[in-house]
């Protein structure tokens, strides 16, 4: 089976790309571990109106933060969307923004939970991530922590996906051959 790791900016086509991935497939897992809308945020609640819109019918979807226990409990094929509402959801729940360290500790060590299932997934599996190491070095402490935490996911499971694209613009850019650069420490 194919682990696929689909990234790209905000509004890049990413998620409509990830979706063809698996086009012909019924049972698939749609796993949506940001957070749940609320009455607060109509902008957020209206974005996930949309995506749960555009599923096809078949699709069973699961909105947790438990990203590694829901891929162990799905019967067929997994899109995660996206890594980026996971690794905030990590630090939500954890409250750790105002702690860069323990916070990227946990994701780190998430990340590497994840990254062993990934590796061994028995079904084709599809994960949407946003790329934001492309932008400008954010301006917050937490701005800050989401980029580095996020980034150092991104790395993480693209080592041990067999697939990498990046969409561009509404371009994709195949990665997958592409070879990984050494990381420090890993």
């Amino acid at each position: 089976m194919t682990t696929t790791l689909v990234l790209g900016g905000t509004r890049s086509g990413k998620s409509r790309y990830a979706q063809t991935l698996l086009p012909e497939q019924s049972g698939v897992t749609f796993i949506a571990p940001g957070p749940v809308p609320s009455g607060d945020d109509p902008e957020w609640a209206a974005r996930v109106q949309r995506h749960r819109r555009d599923r096809p019918d078949g699709w069973a979807t699961v909105e947790s933060a438990d990203v590694v226990r829901t891929i162990l409990y799905a019967r067929g094929p997994v899109l995660l969307d996206c890594l980026g509402a996971w690794v905030t959801s990590l630090i939500d729940d954890a409250k750790l923004w105002d702690d860069h360290t323990a916070a990227l500790d946990l994701v780190d060590q998430r990340a590497a939970e994840l990254a062993a299932l990934w590796s061994q997934a028995p079904y084709d599996s599809v994960a949407v991530t946003n790329e934001v190491g492309m932008s400008l070095v954010p301006t917050t402490p937490a701005g800050r922590l989401f980029t580095d935490a996020l980034g150092r996911v991104n790395v993480t499971i693209s080592r041990v996906s067999d697939q990498v694209h990046l969409v561009v613009a509404g371009r994709l850019v195949n990665l997958t051959d592409a070879p990984p650069i050494p990381v420090p420490g890993g």
